[in-house]
């Protein structure tokens, strides 16, 4: 089958979870494998107990499902039209399904404790020995190309808990992370922040502080979400 590349520059992926088993090509290029997970005779099990003895069909999950639903298609491997979409299915499946579609980053996140070194390009070297320009180490955000840190929805200098989607504030925190934060990087692409008290107050002493961030990414600009399914199939 022929498709038409997507719009815009967000990443372009192939939804491939109406297929059974089989491998796909885009214009040539292999795209991967596909296939659905085999239940075992007694099917899958929605309550498990890893407990007694060894056995592999023990605790499965999800059976008859993708392992793998979207495929990433590079850009340069796309021409704005007529794109070849080649298929080897070996089971079965429903090709009317498969859809083309962008995905958009929307989240950034950052993590920089006071104690890292500062950033690599502020380092040289004189009369034998490394210095550096920049005592503290700097945290740094950035977008996509054409989109634009809208909000921050999770600052906090001190002792956060936790990665990128559960970020929570620890026993100290600088109550003054979120507007700091905000002030420094909304409406910018990508921006820059000082990891120090200098910047913060020093909301615990004697403590090594660490900033977690994260932020939003918007358009830049009102645009359009292509969303191409296949044709002639």
């Amino acid at each position: 089958t022929h498709f038409d590349s997507p719009g815009g520059k967000d990443p372009v992926v192939i939804d491939m979870s109406s297929m059974g088993k089989g491998e796909a090509w885009v214009n040539g290029h292999h795209i991967g494998r596909y296939w659905t997970l085999v239940a075992p005779k007694d099917g899958c099990q929605e309550n498990c107990d890893y407990r007694g003895a060894y056995d592999s069909d023990k605790c499965n999950t999800n059976c008859g499902k993708p392992t793998q639903t979207r495929y990433h298609v590079p850009r340069s491997w796309l021409q704005p039209t007529d794109n070849l979409l080649v298929l080897f299915e070996e089971t079965g499946g429903n090709p009317l399904k498969i859809s083309v579609k962008t995905v958009s980053t929307e989240t950034v996140c950052a993590h920089v404790s006071e104690d890292y070194y500062p950033p690599v390009q502020t380092w040289s070297r004189s009369n034998g020995e490394l210095t550096t320009s920049q005592r503290n180490p700097v945290m740094q955000l950035q977008c996509e190309d054409g989109y634009n840190i809208a909000s921050i929805d999770f600052a906090s200098y001190g002792t956060p808990q936790g990665s990128c989607q559960t970020y929570s504030t620890g026993k100290c925190h600088a109550a003054t992370s979120s507007s700091i934060l905000s002030k420094a990087c909304k409406g910018q692409n990508s921006c820059k922040i000082e990891v120090s008290n200098s910047v913060f107050g020093d909301p615990c002493p004697r403590t090594v502080k660490t900033l977690a961030v994260k932020a939003r990414c918007k358009p830049s600009q009102t645009s359009t979400s292509w969303h191409t399914g296949l044709s002639e199939i």
